[in-house]
């Protein structure tokens, strides 16, 4: 789960899941698919933000579009998780999100635990407070030190988490970086939680299953991963992944594709969705 950090700052990888969510309300046409100008101001990286190599529109574009579909259909999917009655929601490797303070509606009926390293943490209390966010508009922040071997699972139950209500957890654009077995411990840990939670998880397409023009994209993106000291471990098929999850414990998994998130949000704007990340939704 953890990536490298600037010492005065949040991950790099974070910063650029805010700035593109940004440029989404820039560049792309209406209606956005999902609208988030907090992180922007979260981030405070100056006013040079858009001249950045990785925020070029053309460059960007296929990044910055899956990033948002993720982004919806998981709050869209937590809505209805809501609506059952679920009070719970835990959001692993949260870097730069801005759920609590966008969305005091549904704030109001959650408890909102995000999981992430320390030192990460620590400036994004920083950054909240200086920007007039106090503590009602906050998650509940569960700092983790993974290279210390800390366990996400015990400091979340520390941090006041009810193990014997259902929950709701979502994972997005993390499991590339992490190993199989980490992997399997995450999906362990959550299909233990009490029946009527759910996992919701991005994932990675394995490379012979990409077409070629996306497979070319997908070294290049690679490259720059390992560039960066994020190099991406795994990946799976959707059969693949569904298999894994049930072996841990879920009662059912299903996934959802690229194809899917397009007709659901993109397809009315004339824009598609990268087929190279997809989605798990696993419930207990």
């Amino acid at each position: 789960m953890p990536n490298p950090i600037h010492s005065n700052g949040p991950d790099p990888t974070a910063v650029r899941v805010a700035l593109w969510r940004a440029l989404h309300l820039e560049v792309d046409p209406p209606p956005h698919v999902f609208e988030d100008a907090i992180g922007l101001k979260l981030a405070d990286v100056g006013d040079d933000w858009r001249s950045r190599g990785d925020m070029q529109p053309h460059d960007s574009g296929m990044g910055r579009i899956s990033i948002v579909t993720r982004a919806r259909f998981v709050e869209d999917y937590l809505l209805e998780q809501v609506e059952r009655g679920v009070s719970q929601y835990v959001i692993l490797g949260a870097g730069l999100d801005t759920f609590c303070q966008r969305r005091p509606e549904l704030r109001s009926r959650l408890r909102v635990f995000e999981v992430d390293e320390p030192r990460t943490q620590a400036w994004k209390r920083e950054r909240l407070s200086a920007l007039g966010y106090g503590a009602e508009a906050q998650p509940t922040f569960v700092p983790v030190d993974f290279e210390a071997g800390e366990s996400w699972w015990s400091q979340l139950q520390a941090a006041g988490f009810d193990g014997s209500r259902p929950a709701m957890v979502a994972s997005t654009g993390v499991s590339m970086y992490l190993t199989r077995d980490a992997i399997t411990a995450t999906l362990r840990a959550v299909a233990a939680l009490a029946p009527g939670s759910t996992l919701v998880m991005t994932y990675i397409l394995r490379h012979e299953l990409l077409g070629e023009w996306e497979r070319a994209l997908r070294v290049r993106i690679e490259a720059l991963a390992a560039g960066s000291g994020t190099p991406f471990i795994s990946f799976f098929s959707p059969e693949e992944i569904c298999q894994l999850a049930k072996a841990c414990g879920f009662s059912a998994a299903r996934y959802v594709t690229a194809d899917e998130l397009t007709e659901r949000y993109l397809q009315a704007l004339g824009l598609r969705q990268l087929q190279s990340e997809q989605l798990l939704v696993a419930t207990c």
